[in-house]
């Protein structure tokens, strides 16, 4: 079968031939449908982070977002024809009071494998076989966007997360606010703005007009808002305070300056991971301050769990397939990753396919 491989001494990407994978007991074979491309990926792929390759192999199959249908059940509680998407973190050790509790999403780095990030090989082979509990059911209706189920569950987890942290009294938001429009950021605010939870949305870029990123911010019904014109800590007086924020740039100010668009009781998750070291200069005294007396919570997200993306492939198959198709503006061959891979100001989220 078809894979695609980083050989990480360097680095190189290519595709290979690998054997088709023989499902053990307890594991389904899964064909490939499509795997979505991220900046994680981009970065995989240049040596930047993960890339960590399997105990005795010398390559890496990529991808992490991924849908895919059920070949062969193989005695597991699964149909033969189910449309799935695969979870991202394995145990390194199954014993694992994380593994056991089904919370992978909250072990510590060391403690897991991330499936076509490090340690375990991914999906972007045209097979792979998994255990029932590391696949959740796609709608068959959504099968060709059923790659957008892991990314949009990493909204679900912050969500998820800013409600734990206002668990105790009654927290009522109703504006949230995206910091970024890469394509975790559009997800995000497209996921937000058709969502129940928030009446008013945003989103921050950097970006002028015409743009295809305005464009999907306001074709959903969120406010474009550009940084280079309106800071962080202005934002409110022009807008308004908002009770939720979800950082996806990475960039290492935002995870201070986000908490000045915070309204009180707000609750800012940062998802972005910066690229290199930096120093951010503060008012350590104002900012512990502003947390304490108006009860703001800042919360370092990684990953997600079963039922984050449960609640990922429900939204997904109540979403149009117009907003969907908005999201995607590239479908590529395996044979074609480095294009898939490129970015560029049109870009918003690329796929690899093996189902053309």
């Amino acid at each position: 079968m078809r894979a695609v491989a980083l050989f990480p001494d360097g680095p190189e990407l290519r595709v290979i031939e690998k054997p088709k994978p023989t499902p053990e007991k307890g594991e389904a074979l899964i064909r490939t449908v499509a795997v979505g491309i991220d900046g994680s990926d981009r970065r995989i792929a240049a040596g930047e982070i993960g890339g960590d390759v399997p105990d005795g192999e010398d390559h890496l199959v990529i991808g992490h977002e991924a849908v895919g249908i059920v070949e062969e059940s193989n005695g597991t509680d699964l149909t033969n024809g189910d449309v799935v998407a695969p979870l991202v973190r394995r145990p390194v050790d199954d014993e694992s009071r994380f593994a056991a509790n089904g919370e992978l999403d909250m072990a510590p780095p060391g403690s897991v494998h991330e499936c076509g990030i490090t340690g375990a090989h991914g999906y972007m082979a045209e097979f792979f076989a998994a255990r029932p509990e590391y696949l959740v059911p796609v709608p068959e209706s959504r099968a060709a966007y059923g790659f957008l189920v892991e990314p949009a569950s990493l909204v679900e987890k912050a969500l998820d997360q800013a409600a734990a942290a206002r668990s105790g009294f009654e927290w009522r938001p109703s504006s949230a606010f995206v910091l970024g429009n890469g394509n975790l950021g559009l997800l995000a605010l497209t996921r937000l703005e058709t969502g129940d939870e928030f009446e008013r949305t945003y989103c921050l870029g950097r970006r002028d007009r015409p743009d295809p990123t305005i464009d999907v911010i306001e074709d959903v019904g969120g406010t474009y808002v550009d940084s280079r014109v309106l800071s962080l800590d202005e934002f409110p007086a022009v807008h308004e305070p908002v009770d939720f924020a979800f950082e996806t740039t990475g960039h290492p100010a935002h995870a201070v300056e986000a908490v000045d668009a915070l309204a009180p009781n707000g609750v800012v998750t940062l998802q972005g991971i910066p690229g290199s070291s930096s120093t951010v200069e503060i008012d350590g005294g104002a900012f512990h301050t502003e947390l304490v007396v108006t009860n703001k919570a800042v919360l370092g997200v990684v990953n997600s769990r079963r039922s984050h993306f449960r609640a990922a492939a429900e939204w997904l198959g109540e979403t149009p397939e117009s907003v969907l198709d908005a999201l995607v503006t590239g479908v590529y061959e395996p044979d074609e990753i480095d294009a898939a891979l490129a970015d560029s100001a049109e870009t918003i989220k690329t796929v690899v396919s093996f189902d053309r």
